[in-house]
């Protein structure tokens, strides 16, 4: 028999304390020399990461325990760009990576010695390329120096012995993916230059490789206005194989006898925007098969393609999303999980199955990012929807409902709503397990989590539906998802929240400043003041509202329009801001000026700064505290007692 008990006060063992104990963070999974290496990322050492490896025979199995190639005094992660990636990688000259504290290289020798590369205090390194023909390393370089405007970015090789700089080529204002063909005769790599961000435009390039220092032949072969080029990658045979979203989606493509081929076309997305460095969808399992993710309506598979033909042979495997897809001898390796599960690594060989019967990919676990073991009848499953929206558009959102095998509510009641705001905002949301969701559905919280337009995974059109209009066309996306399920009477128009972080954060307040659907909104290290975020940013995304709002300065009085803060006045219901006191991207500034605007008017303001902490929650420790604080915070809104709240109070007007 279930206990009746008001929504949002269930109790729950789904606490945020069990989330970060015995969880790690999976990342940028590759095989190299029978073993498979993949970057671990530990919440309980702070938010360290950690290059981790495992040998495996032939067919993907592992045959020993994984060890881990760097000891607590080092952490791998790379500032690039601030949001970083690629941060690591083996080759037969040993283990290259960048530590944190410096930024600069180091190499793991085989016997395991680590030894610095670089000594060049005002570089920043990430994405590597190895050639063995030349011994050659390449990478992205990022100078930062009292002399300049903004950090310089650059494509440089660096000398083994030395650590001495060589530029390969310079000019564009972003470097990415460069990648040496398999004899080592040819590079090619993207570019992009402001305004456009990476999912906007960007160029790809070819490049003879003339010595260990220096390129012949350097030419653009694709991309350009208007056309994302993603993950370009060159077969076995030589042949440059890459990803572009000129058809509207981002579907492969062949580049040879100089022009460029379509491989597969399909509605779907081999690509996703370019927020970190060596992000990967798919890789060669042999001479003339890739295998790959894609994306449809929000969910993901897994495939296999013959280059020669282009037929796809779909690979029935129970997960919902894919990561880190990589290959090499016949082994490939990816990072998956499914709406039941958390993240794994598993390695695996394709399979050709009897008869003709097509294909099918034998797996095998590396590791967990979990040993947390649940009742998976407490998992509350992601609903797709599609539901109307303004101009006679469709926005695309997963539902959750409550789900608790011990408890119900009562009869005629109806639940409180939490509406997720994904960051980006050129991002996308699954439905995967996320116990950062569990952990309210299984409380009595029901969930709208928003692929708003400007989502990715539906096309160039839907994602290009948020420029210009930003502030507005994913507000109009969440408060119609609203009144979509307060309709169906699926959740209680009374007790309707929103959350997100970054990006997110700053749908949640214009949200709360331009509707009247909302009764709380969370902001985590959310954007309140436009004009600010455009002058006081990363190199990155210093000119992303160019395309998301419109050129700076310019229209600055469209910033000024669309900014939260300049609403402040319009928004009288409860809000709670968590906040890294570190954090470079999205500065404290943002927060605590709308917080004393609020103070001003009365309005009820909780606020968490986190010492420590830049753009996102790392640490364990605050990590709980986030949680806790944010459901003490719907408990005192929506007046019901929260599970295990802590102390936290609303600041004294």
């Amino acid at each position: 028999m279930k206990k009746t008990m008001a929504y949002g006060a269930w109790p729950s063992q789904i606490s945020a304390e069990l989330m970060v104990s015995g969880s790690i963070g999976l990342s940028q999974a590759m095989l190299f020399d029978n073993h498979v290496y993949w970057l671990e990322s530990r919440p309980t050492e702070q938010g360290r990461s950690v290059i981790m490896r495992r040998p495996l025979d032939g067919n993907g199995r592992a045959t020993a325990e994984a060890q881990a190639l760097v000891p607590p005094d080092y952490n791998c992660r790379t500032r690039v760009h601030e949001y970083g990636g690629a941060c690591y990688l083996p080759t037969h000259e040993g283990v290259f990576f960048v530590n944190q504290s410096d930024q600069q290289i180091y190499r793991i020798a085989t016997d395991g010695a680590i030894t610095p590369l670089t000594n060049a205090a005002d570089y920043r390194f990430a994405d590597f390329a190895f050639s063995a023909r030349h011994s050659m390393l390449v990478c992205v370089a990022e100078r930062h120096g009292a002399d300049l405007a903004e950090p310089e970015n650059l494509l440089v090789s660096v000398d083994l012995h030395s650590g001495a700089l060589t530029v390969l080529h310079s000019g564009e204002d972003f470097y990415a993916s460069a990648k040496f063909s398999a004899d080592g005769s040819k590079l090619c790599w993207i570019s992009w230059v402001h305004p456009d961000m990476p999912w906007d435009a960007t160029r790809l390039w070819q490049a003879d490789v003339a010595s260990s220092t220096g390129l012949a032949a350097v030419a653009q072969i694709a991309g350009g206005d208007n056309e994302s080029v993603f993950q370009p990658m060159w077969s076995p045979r030589g042949e440059l194989f890459y990803v572009s979203d000129k058809s509207n989606w981002w579907n492969l493509y062949r580049y040879a006898d100089g022009g460029s081929q379509l491989l597969c076309e399909m509605e779907a997305e081999f690509g996703m925007p370019q927020w970190v460095f060596g992000m990967s969808r798919y890789a060669f399992a042999d001479d003339h098969t890739i295998v790959t993710s894609f994306s449809q309506k929000g969910s993901e598979s897994l495939g296999a393609i013959d280059t020669a033909t282009g037929v796809m042979t779909p690979l029935t495997l129970a997960h919902s999303s894919y990561q880190s897809v990589a290959s090499n001898a016949g082994v490939s390796c990816y990072i998956a999980q499914s709406p039941t599960s958390f993240p794994c690594l598993y390695t695996g060989k394709l399979q050709d199955l009897p008869g003709g019967g097509g294909r099918a990919f034998e797996e095998h676990l590396v590791c967990r990012s979990s040993t947390i073991e649940l009742n998976t009848k407490n998992f509350s499953h992601g609903e797709p929807i599609s539901y109307p929206t303004a101009g006679g558009d469709t926005a695309h959102a997963f539902f959750y409902a409550p789900v608790n095998v011990g408890y119900s509510a009562a009869a005629d009641e109806l639940p409180p709503l939490i509406v997720m705001i994904h960051g980006g905002p050129t991002s996308a949301t699954q439905n995967d397990l996320s116990l950062k969701i569990q952990f309210w559905t299984n409380r009595g919280f029901a969930v709208l989590d928003v692929n708003y337009r400007g989502s990715t995974g539906f096309g160039r059109r839907y994602r290009d539906a948020l420029k210009t209009r930003w502030g507005v066309a994913d507000v109009e996306d969440c408060e119609y998802g609203v009144r979509y399920l307060v309709e169906q009477q699926r959740v209680d128009s009374e007790r309707v929240a929103i959350r997100g972080g970054s990006a997110g954060g700053y749908t949640v307040l214009a949200a709360l400043a331009m509707t009247s659907v909302f009764k709380a909104g969370a902001s985590l290290y959310g954007v309140t003041d436009l004009t600010a975020l455009a002058t006081d940013t990363h190199k990155f995304e210093s000119r992303y509202l160019d395309s998301l709002i419109g050129p700076y300065p310019e229209q600055e009085s469209l910033y000024i329009e669309r900014s939260p803060i300049s609403h402040a006045d319009a928004i009288e219901c409860p809000v709670i801001f968590l906040q890294g006191l570190d954090d470079k991207v999205v500065p404290p500034s943002q927060a605590e000026s709308m917080i004393d605007v609020l103070l001003k008017n009365k309005v009820k303001v909780a606020y968490v700064p986190f010492e420590g902490e830049a753009h996102g929650f790392r640490k364990s420790e605050n990590i709980c505290t986030a949680f806790a604080a944010e459901l003490w915070f719907y408990g005192e809104v929506f007046g019901f007692a929260a599970d295990n709240p802590q102390d936290f109070a609303f600041i004294d007007q």
